[in-house]
């Protein structure tokens, strides 16, 4: 990289939507605010996941050569998907495809969003996959339907917790509107924030 010290940083034309599917932003996509194009070749797709990274300030890109190409995240820097295990048992991974490491703790916002935090890491889950995992949301002994809903709508006199691959933390409301302060990144960064 010392042999291109002056190459400019590249924002606003990748996107990762809350899918956790890369998107090539074009300047029409930026301008209307589109989400883009999704990228499916394969060595690309695996190029920029194994590139991927944040900075200080939280703002999230991939290292292309000399470059830092910085990633607008429509929801969260990383999301995590289940895939079938060994036994059948449900993992987790993210959308990078590294495997999420042993969970920490557990959060749900007040649209039903389940977010996880392992290995000093926070994701939230794809909504394609929360269905599969509503059965780690229990309430004493078994999963309650219920007692979700109670939780959700604010009654503190149940508690939950969010189980899985024997391990068992307890869910935690957070506000959506939150989430980048708590998790500390940054949605939309720019060249005027360096």
């Amino acid at each position: 990289m010392a042999r291109w010290p002056n190459v400019p940083h590249c924002f606003g034309w990748l996107r990762l939507d809350a899918r956790g599917g890369w998107r090539m932003r074009d300047e029409r996509a930026q301008q209307l605010d589109l989400p883009g194009d999704p990228i499916r070749h394969p060595a690309l797709l695996a190029f920029i996941e194994r590139n991927y990274d944040s900075d200080e300030t939280g703002r999230w890109y991939f290292q292309n050569g000399p470059q830092r190409v910085y990633v607008d995240l429509e929801w969260m820097p990383l999301i995590a998907r289940t895939q079938p295990g060994l036994n059948e048992a449900l993992q987790l991974v993210l959308h990078t495809g590294a495997a999420l490491p042993a969970l920490e703790a557990a959060w749900m916002d007040e649209s039903g969003r389940l977010y996880l935090q392992a290995g000093g890491q926070f994701c939230g889950v794809d909504d394609r996959d929360l269905a599969q995992l509503l059965p780690c949301l229990q309430a004493g002994q078994r999963a309650d339907e219920a007692a979700l809903m109670a939780w959700m709508e604010g009654d503190d006199s149940v508690s939950l917790q969010f189980i899985h691959d024997a391990q068992a933390v307890p869910l935690q409301r957070i506000a959506a509107a939150a989430l980048a302060t708590r998790f500390g990144f940054v949605s939309l960064p720019r060249a005027q924030q360096e």
